[in-house]
């Protein structure tokens, strides 16, 4: 099977003929037998009152309306409610001015030393405070820039935590649920973290280290041409982080262009390697993605943008990274596929036997209580590591 684009290595034109060469790529045929003795076993997270309690507390405070606090200075945790206009160099910049906005110091909502410059400000006060735009700040002409905000506070406002739930916060908390109780809620919260936690160990452990071992076990040939456009994908991702003394040699000595780019070739071959890898395992496992199943999450992130869903859709379509997101959806079913935790297989088997709550109340559960619900700008992030950007010619789901 051809994939990929072909590859002119050779163009001559002469008088009456044409002298040309195109390499082609086929996909490669790899067999992955054993791999199962890569697949650690995983432990069930344990989870502690302490930990429940936490959980508890941050719902319960996510949910506690805002009042009006009477105290003497501005402190982390607080909500101020404020006025300010920022300035670059003297003067005023777009879309850096507001009044009575309502922000939480210490959420992080602001750029770096923002929120922490307004702590100990007194209702009433006024204040400079002086930060500095990251070097990656979207707005390009103000990243790396100093600037001063003249702020002004107006009211300090917080939140007070119930020091026992009632019945209608807790139906709140769990809408669909006939009984409610503490009790189910703090179970509830048990099996959120334990989730949490399970997530993060596949995440951050189990999938590097698996995917690492996976690679280096099972050699094969892979597509010139498809690790010749990872390369320049990568290179292009690099690009930002290069000096502009960096750039401006590459761009005047195209043999040091190419030597850069040719330090991306072993990343390069391993990403797209993986690319194959989960490709076979998704099959053997019988791991797929419907397209249904790729459009609602594409309306999902969509509602939670606030943006059209159709126009969403149609936007990543023409951007043609669709496939990869689709990859990325995949490549997530299986690695919980193969991480799941006993008690979980245990559960789906039981699920089948058994009514299960409808799409929008298992959602909206998820939404209030903060269960781990799939980001979707996650799953473009995994859309765009390494191992699924070079998705032209690559297994189609």
């Amino acid at each position: 099977e051809v994939i990929g684009e072909p590859i002119v290595t050779k163009f001559d034109r002469g008088e009456n003929e044409i002298d040309a060469e195109i390499e082609l790529s086929f996909k490669p045929v790899i067999n992955i037998d054993g791999y199962e003795e890569l697949i650690e076993s995983v432990s069930t997270p344990r989870v502690t009152k302490k930990e429940i309690d936490e959980r508890k507390n941050e719902i319960l405070k996510m949910m506690a309306p805002l009042e009006k606090v009477e105290k003497e200075a501005l402190e982390k945790g607080d909500f101020a409610k404020f006025d300010f206009e920022g300035f670059v160099d003297g003067a005023a910049f777009e879309g850096g001015k507001a009044e009575n906005y309502l922000l939480e110091i210490g959420s992080g909502q602001f750029i770096p030393g923002f929120e922490d410059g307004m702590i100990g400000l007194k209702v009433g006060e006024e204040r400079d405070v002086k930060v500095k735009f990251p070097a990656e700040y979207g707005a390009a002409h103000l990243a790396g820039k100093d600037a001063t905000f003249k702020v002004k506070l107006h009211e300090i406002q917080g939140k007070k935590v119930p020091e026992e739930i009632d019945e209608e916060t807790l139906k709140r908390i769990m809408p669909g649920e006939e009984k409610v109780s503490v009790e189910l809620f703090e179970e509830r919260l048990k099996e959120q973290i334990k989730a949490d936690k399970h997530a993060k160990n596949v995440n951050e452990e189990l999938k590097p280290k698996f995917a690492e071992a996976i690679v280096a076990k099972f050699n094969f040939d892979v597509p010139k041409n498809i690790v010749e456009q990872e390369m320049d994908m990568q290179f292009r991702g690099a690009w930002s982080g290069f000096t502009p003394e960096q750039m401006a040699k590459f761009r005047e000595d195209k043999d040091a262009l190419a030597k850069q780019r040719e330090t991306y070739r072993d990343d390069a071959v391993k990403s797209v390697k993986l690319t194959f890898i989960i490709d076979e395992l998704a099959r053997r496992r019988n791991i797929k993605v419907s397209d249904q199943e790729l459009i609602q999450a594409v309306y999902f992130e969509a509602y939670r943008s606030g943006v059209d869903p159709k126009q969403h859709l149609e936007n990543y379509k023409n951007q043609g990274i669709l496939p990869a997101i689709k990859m990325s959806m995949i490549e997530e079913k299986l690695f919980n596929e193969m991480f799941a935790l006993k008690s979980d297989k245990k559960e789906k088997k039981a699920d089948k036997n058994r009514p299960s709550l409808s799409d929008a109340e298992a959602t909206r559960f998820e939404l209030v209580v903060q269960l781990p619900v799939r980001q979707f700008s996650k799953l473009l992030v995994s859309a765009t590591h390494p191992h699924f950007r070079s998705t032209r010619g690559l297994p189609e789901y």
